[in-house]
């Protein structure tokens, strides 16, 4: 867990730089982005910026070209609006979330097939003992005729 100050500061630049992306960086470049999150450094010198781009790779490649051209006005805006002694350096990162949840979700897709295949075969199958193979203590009536 980081400084609670920083952490404050880390949602307020998401919101700067989300509110920046929304209404006054124009590039065509820049694809439908999402903020995921905003980290800081221990000392606050660094803020990393994790964002998300809905498209194909080449909308990926097109957002960061973007973002990185805009880099200087963004840090600029972010440290008159923060008011800060030293605005920290802003950095981009494009998320995995969506990747890492595709991964996900076909790993839960084969393991609910491999579930209803072990379903489907074990339909008509019958124990090959009891249907229950746990001892189970002797009832009175057969300890005293023991």
């Amino acid at each position: 867990m980081g400084n609670p100050r920083y952490i404050k500061v880390a949602e307020q630049i998401k919101v700067i730089v989300a509110e920046l992306l929304e209404r006054r960086i124009k590039d065509p470049r820049l694809g439908f982005v999402t903020l995921t999150d905003v980290r800081m450094t221990g000392d606050g010198r660094e803020a990393t910026v994790f964002y998300t781009v809905m498209g194909d790779d080449e909308a990926r490649a097109g957002t960061a070209a973007a973002l990185a051209s805009a880099n200087g006005m963004i840090r600029s805006t972010v440290g008159k609006q923060l008011g800060m002694k030293f605005t920290p350096t802003i950095g981009f990162v494009l998320d995995a979330v969506p990747e890492t949840a595709a991964e996900m979700d076909a790993l839960l897709a084969k393991a609910r097939a491999s579930d209803a295949e072990l379903a489907a075969s074990s339909a008509g199958a019958s124990y090959a003992g009891d249907a229950d193979p746990y001892k189970k203590p002797a009832d009175d009536e057969d300890e005293a005729d023991a």
